[in-house]
């Protein structure tokens, strides 16, 4: 990210939030403004792509705490009066407000090592700030290019997919290095110059009273580099939004609502700095059979009064093949059995269980006969099934 960048673009207002919003409500405002905004939705609409780009960029810095908080210091250093001013009253000419002589670098334990030119006092402050983000370093070395953003998006899966895991393919439409220029901005055959005026490093040092500070160059904005002839598609900033497919393994195992990070598959960084993250959100269809709890999958079985009553073996299905349950004699509905090693993978190897949860079926429609028999079934066997509720009812009569 460049000086310039840092200083003049709000990027708490791109994403509509206050400065002191929390982590999980810029996240809240981005998702809810890339999907309005995404160039799926809004085909050949140029104003709603600027908006696109610019509320990644600002999701890119905000979101990464340390890179907000750079942002956060420089907007505050130079938006509080400096270069013609400092916060708390202190005057560029080395006294503060009220007269007295006052050595800006005794802030930092410096005083006896300060000079006109910045070493070691506010210039080399101010010039490792804003150089770890721009092209170059205040002291002319390069410097690593910006992180690029962040890239959220969704999938959504089959129960199986999501217990076995699945490979998919995803097209994403995000800000990329300009296939143009190569994502260095300038015109095909010719490229950026070094700026003449900081000598590349982003930074131009001026002396104010009895010290020295740095500033972003007004040349080159901050970025060290001078483009004659800018790229006519990216119109010099060596990025454009592109559609792009990219193959995504999805683990076995994976569980609705679950957010899988892919490293380094986000928006590419600026001047060869390192790509942002891809976070896929996924989501799974329910199954007519299994549901899940953990890495355990559930099934409801059916039974009849009489394999509830006397006992029975059964077949029941599984997420690979079925598997033999035996069902005792006396089984009430409810009753869970638990059939080991087939269930979800789980990520520290092996699998969770198989949790079949017996459900007597009581018929809606007697025949002449079976109703016949059911009746003789309740004359010859009278023991009450609800003794607790009888006495309790018998003892309020």
């Amino acid at each position: 990210m460049s000086t310039k960048d840092f200083l003049e673009k709000d990027y708490y207002k791109a994403l509509g939030v206050a400065k002191d919003a929390s982590q999980a409500d810029v996240k809240k405002a981005y998702r809810k403004l890339a999907r309005e905004l995404h160039p799926d939705k809004n085909p050949g609409d140029a104003k709603a792509e600027a908006r696109f780009k610019e509320v990644s960029e600002a999701y890119g810095v905000l979101s990464d705490e340390s890179r907000r908080r750079e942002y956060d210091e420089a907007r505050s250093l130079f938006g509080s009066g400096m270069p013609g001013g400092f916060p708390g009253g202190f005057r560029p000419g080395g006294g503060d407000a009220s007269g007295a002589p006052f050595d800006l670098n005794d802030l930092f334990g410096q005083g006896a090592n300060r000079t006109n030119q910045g070493a070691g006092g506010l210039g080399d402050l101010l010039g490792g700030l804003f150089g770890a983000r721009g092209g170059r370093t205040a002291r002319g070395g390069t410097a690593p290019g910006s992180r690029g953003a962040d890239v959220e998006t969704e999938v959504t899966l089959d129960f199986p997919e999501a217990v076995h895991g699945v490979t998919v393919p995803l097209q994403l439409a995000s800000p990329a290095a300009c296939r143009t220029c190569g994502g260095i901005g300038a015109r095909p055959g010719t490229a950026p110059r070094q700026c003449p005026i900081c000598l590349g490093t982003g930074l131009v040092t001026r002396n104010q009273g009895a010290f020295a500070f740095s500033e972003p160059c007004r040349e080159c904005r901050g970025t060290g580099a001078v483009i004659d002839d800018p790229c006519p598609d990216c119109r010099g900033t060596g990025v454009t939004t592109q559609t792009r497919t990219i193959t995504v393994k999805i683990p076995a195992g994976v569980s609705d609502g679950q957010r899988i990070r892919l490293a380094g598959k986000g928006v590419p960084g600026e001047r060869g700095g390192p790509a942002g993250d891809l976070f896929v959100r996924v989501h799974v269809r329910a199954h007519e059979l299994f549901g899940r709890k953990g890495d355990d999958l559930t099934l409801t079985l059916p039974v009849s009064f009489p394999e509830a009553a006397l006992g029975t073996t059964v077949r029941v299905p599984t997420m690979d093949g079925s598997v033999t349950l035996k069902i005792p004699a006396g089984t009430s509905t409810g009753r869970t059995f638990r059939v080991r090693g087939r269930g979800v993978p789980k990520r520290s190897g092996g699998s969770g269980d198989l949790l079949v949860t017996a459900e007597v079926a009581v018929p809606k429609n007697l025949r002449g006969d079976a109703k016949e028999a059911l009746e003789k079934y309740a004359a010859a066997q009278p023991d009450d099934p609800r003794p607790q509720i009888t006495a309790a009812v018998d003892g309020s009569a």
